[in-house]
């Protein structure tokens, strides 16, 4: 993976100076933080597809009562349709200046989904324990993104379970509040905006981050959810989508 997202060396320190000032750039039609920060995501290989975005506390889509609004791809073919092509990514962030972008993971990345308060603490522990740790994201709807490679796909099939066993209420006392998205799902990839009032997805780190082996923060965020489920309080928030 290239430090210097496929040669674009003004962007990537465009993006440092926003993320260590701790600032968004403004996600408005016509300016370009937005696109830059998406091509980033797709330079660093996240391969992305539009989304839908929020009209107030409802979704885009014309699904009446949807239940992720904003959340997921607008194209039913978002798994063949996602692409790091930087040329399509810019049409489609001209063309749909108000769309959200989801990534499609299990294709180089997966991402480990976990309660807010839980991977804020899990983050801590791992940066002090000297843990390489890859891009992350937060959600302002309860949830911190953990980016790492994608497991592949094991010889023994047996061996490779699909994302959405994490999700299943009976599997939760088993994976409390933690979510492997892999093949066949997808998470909002920063900048993106959720319904309700200035709730964004934003970076924490960014993806000039390398990508770092999922099994080497595993055992720290299954650990830190477990006690967060463990001492009565509901952490979960809301959960990330498969499909729509």
């Amino acid at each position: 993976m290239s430090a210097e997202f496929g040669g674009r060396t003004g962007l990537q320190g465009k993006l440092t100076q926003w993320l260590r000032a701790g600032r968004r750039p403004k996600e408005t039609a016509g300016d370009g933080g937005r696109e830059a920060l998406l091509l980033a995501a797709a330079g660093a290989g996240l391969p992305l597809a539009p989304a839908a975005h929020p009209l107030g506390y409802r979704c885009s889509c014309d699904r009446v009562g949807c239940p992720t609004p904003a959340r997921h791809p607008v194209s039913f073919a978002w798994q063949t349709q996602s692409t790091t092509d930087s040329g399509q990514i810019e049409r489609w962030a001209r063309h749909q200046p108000q769309a959200n972008f989801i990534t499609a993971t299990g294709m180089v990345h997966d991402v480990l989904d976990v309660p807010l308060d839980a991977g804020r603490d899990a983050l801590e522990r791992l940066l002090a324990g000297g843990v390489e740790v890859g891009p992350v994201a937060e959600s302002d709807d309860g949830r911190m993104l953990f980016f790492t490679l994608t497991r592949g796909t094991p010889e023994d099939e047996d061996e490779w379970w699909p994302c959405e066993l994490d999700c299943h209420p009976e599997t939760m006392d088993e994976h409390p509040g933690l979510r492997w998205h892999c093949r066949g799902s997808y998470v909002l990839v920063p900048p993106a905006r959720l319904p309700g009032e200035d709730q964004t997805v934003r970076w924490v780190r960014g993806p000039e981050h390398e990508l770092p082996d999922p099994l080497s923060l595993l055992e720290v965020l299954t650990e830190v959810c477990g006690r967060y489920v463990g001492d009565g309080t509901d952490h979960a928030g809301a959960g990330w989508p498969l499909r729509h």
